[in-house]
Order: C-alpha cells, then structure tokens, then sequence
C-alpha cells in the first residue's frame, strides 16, 4: 500500500470503534472504488467543524448558542436528565420515553484515567440547578463501577446546591456493566420509566 493509504488508514482506526479492518474496508472505498463519495463528505465535515459547537446550557450538539432541545419550549424545564455522552442523548431521543431536556458530562469520573470532576461539565450544571425551575434530576449513566461513581458525586452536588430537588437514577432493564449507547428503544423506555429515587 502506499504511503499516503497508509496514513488515511491510520487515521481513520484512530477514531472510537474503528478496527483495522474497518479502517482499510473505508479507505479503499472512499480512495479506490468510489471515490466520488469523497468530496461531498470532505465539504460536510469541513462544513460542521466550522458550524457544530457544544450547547452553551446542556453540553450537546449544537449550531446556535443552544441546542435543538435546550430551544424546544415544549420540553419540559423541571426535569433534566444527565448523560455520559452526547450518542447517550441519542439513544434516549430515539425511545421517545422522555420529554424533559438533558445536561452532557462528556466523561465520567475515572481516577485510574485522570479523570476528575474538573475534566467533565458539571460547571454548567451547577448555574443550572441555581438558575433554572428544576424539580427532577434523572441519572442516565452506564451501569458499572465509574458510573456508579460520577452518579454517587452529581447526587452529592445536587443535593449540595438544592436540597429539595428529587434525584432519580435508571438501570430497570440495562444489563450490568453496559452503557446506554447502544441499548435499544424498548430496553430504554423501561429504564426511564423504572427509574427509582437516589437517596439524600
């Protein structure tokens, strides 16, 4: 393979879940066997890298100040549900099970990985709960040892800030262990729907 291959290659299995196979299947299609493809995603990531931002309020994607969401006035404020990731938002979007707006960590606490609270977004969060009608916090994180964590520490600051405020965490219907990403609708809903108070 050539030099230049070789680099689109290396490139492309440096991003999340991309394998070596993955990486090589893309580049001889994208480079070799249709490489019309090419020019139209080159203008598109070139295009959002210019226009795609973080939501000023809740930390997903955006192209204004705020996200599509945060701008939704049938959303409801009173309820805000915290996620790992943005795809986490995703995930729970397409269940159609919730109907409050979001907060994104971008990360989770991981000691082992130099990961601490001032690596995540939880600044944003915390002028949330001083400014905004919230009632509900929902917990929306992986069901594992480091989820369990940055869920155990959001509580504390919430509780911290606003006492009052009622504190949920989902997990009916996840299996141990496993995020959120890629849980189907079905499993999603029920997670919502089960969700059970954290105590204070």
């Amino acid at each position: 393979m050539t030099p230049s291959f070789d680099k689109v290659r290396q490139l492309l299995k440096s991003l999340p879940g991309m394998g070596h196979r993955s990486a090589e299947r893309i580049a001889l299609h994208l480079l070799v066997e249709r490489p019309a493809k090419l020019a139209p995603i080159l203008e598109a990531l070139a295009a959002a890298a210019q226009a795609v931002r973080r939501c000023a309020r809740c930390g997903s994607l955006a192209e204004t100040e705020t996200c599509p969401v945060c701008a939704d006035p049938k959303r409801d404020p009173a309820s805000v549900c915290v996620v790992e990731q943005v795809p986490d938002l995703m995930a729970i979007e397409r269940s159609a099970a919730y109907r409050g707006t979001y907060h994104v960590l971008h990360g989770r606490l991981s000691p082992i990985n130099g990961v601490g609270p001032e690596q995540l977004n939880l600044a944003s969060l915390e002028r949330r709960l001083k400014d905004e009608p919230i009632a509900e916090v929902v917990l929306a994180l992986g069901n594992d040892i480091e989820g369990e964590a940055t869920c155990h520490y959001v509580s504390e600051t919430v509780h911290a800030i606003r006492p009052s405020i009622r504190i949920s965490r989902i997990g009916f219907g996840l299996p141990s262990g496993s995020g959120l990403t890629f849980a189907d609708p079905a499993t999603l809903r029920s997670a919502l729907e089960g969700r059970r108070d954290v105590p204070g």
